[in-house]
């Protein structure tokens, strides 16, 4: 069954991340080429902070309206323009006397149409898998989702290098569209219409009569979701502070950026092993069984991170090395064990009938958390070392790990509905 999702979710989410993970890096450097100044470059990657908050709810109702196939073909062309836009018009502004404010605004607009036809092309997987695996392979089907977008985080910087390499920083912006082009093609051609289907509108005479048992219904979903999201919050804050946290203490240990990068490399590689374990386990033995060991080891690790940062600072290059590496391998054992794992529980807490709208209301619960991170650490930084944000980051994990730990043996996953259409 896994195999038979490869051409219409897998491959195509592997070419999008591809694409999108060799751009991402490359933002800061092509905003600062155009003009940008520092703070203005950081302020930035805000664009999708602010539509993983705000976007989920309108691209439920877009999805609901035109089905996800529509929906994902119609956005990844939007992806495919606007790259080859941007190549054409802020390509020929690089490497010179900066660009003017035309392509400053072409980067931001750029930028807005990736954030928005990112939330639908999340949106409309996450749903679609919903309903195409049955309950009691969900999580590795899941899983398997965050190892493709892992893996796809690899791969895409590797390739925006060798592109950067034989051509220009503007080289990237058709590897994009290349990329998205394949994986929309690949959508348009093997995306079964039926599956992705929204749940169709109430006839107007019907819509008095359900209307009290619907806001029964989304009173007790909206409970399930605040219960189970309050706990899988603080993991994806953690995943959000990451590469701002571990980067920012490896300077200050006197570690240099390759250094730094050489640490991520390996937490990533460490992370890809345990996708298909972790889905497994999830599977077998309930979503408390990874859900709260990756929430108390990456509080650990953060914990850790700041423990070590602060005793071994000022002590050479391999007590900076050993204060890095060791807890960064233990956040990233706690995030590989999580891979998929909140896209799990977004289908378990929401019903099988108009779960796009609902999945677009857990999106947005925990896209407050993808928003409030950075501020976090902004907030302590200024008043405080950054080990101390690591601390504060690993303290809010290990009250969600304990959290979910007494929540989610009571949730009872939902059905799909493909699993009892007798597929």
């Amino acid at each position: 069954m896994l195999r038979s999702l490869v051409p219409s979710v897998y491959g195509p989410s592997l070419l999008e991340f591809v694409g999108l993970a060799a751009l991402m890096p490359v933002i800061p450097l092509l905003a600062r080429d155009l003009g940008f100044s520092v703070p203005q470059a950081a302020a930035l990657s805000t664009i999708f902070g602010l539509t993983s908050f705000l976007g989920p709810i309108p691209a439920g109702r877009v999805i609901s309206r035109l089905g996800a196939r529509l929906a994902l073909v119609i956005t990844g062309g939007l992806l495919v323009a606007s790259n080859l836009a941007a190549f054409l018009l802020i390509g020929p502004a690089l490497g010179g006397d900066g660009g003017d404010l035309a392509h400053r605004l072409t980067l931001i607009g750029l930028l807005l149409v990736m954030a928005i036809s990112t939330q639908v092309w999340q949106l409309g997987r996450q749903a679609y898998l919903g309903t195409a695996l049955p309950p009691m392979m969900r999580a590795r089907g899941m899983t398997l989702f965050g190892g493709v977008i892992r893996l796809g985080e690899v791969i895409g910087p590797l390739l925006g290098a060798l592109v950067m390499t034989l051509g220009s920083m503007a080289g990237v912006f058709l590897l994009f569209a290349v990329t998205a082009a394949a994986g929309t093609l690949m959508i348009a051609v093997f995306l079964p219409p039926g599956e992705a289907r929204g749940v169709p509108r109430p006839r107007r005479r019907d819509r008095v009569a359900r209307s009290a048992a619907r806001r029964r219904l989304d009173r007790a979903v909206l409970g399930r979701m605040a219960a189970v999201g309050l706990g899988i919050a603080p993991v994806m804050m953690a995943r959000v502070n990451r590469p701002v946290i571990v980067p920012l203490l490896g300077d200050a240990l006197g570690l240099d950026p390759v250094w730094i990068s050489i640490v991520f490399g390996v937490s990533a590689a460490l992370e890809i092993l345990l996708v298909l374990p972790a889905g497994s386990l999830m599977d077998r033995f309930g979503r408390a069984a990874v859900a709260v060991p990756c929430a108390l080891l990456m509080g650990a690790g953060f914990l850790l991170l700041a423990v070590l940062g602060t005793l071994l600072a000022g002590q050479g290059t391999g007590a900076a090395l050993v204060a890095l590496v060791v807890p960064t391998l233990l956040i990233g054992l706690g995030n590989g064990m999580g891979s998929g794992i909140v896209m799990t529980l977004g289908v378990d807490v929401s019903p099988v009938h108009g779960r796009t709208g609902y999945l677009a209301w857990w999106n947005t619960m925990l896209g407050a958390g993808r928003l409030a991170a950075p501020l976090v650490v902004t907030a302590i930084t200024l008043v405080a070392p950054v080990a101390i944000a690591g601390a504060a980051t690993g303290g809010l994990c290990v009250a969600g790990g304990l959290w979910l730990a007494r929540v989610l043996p009571r949730v009872t996953p939902s059905g799909g509905t493909r699993g009892r259409s007798g597929r």
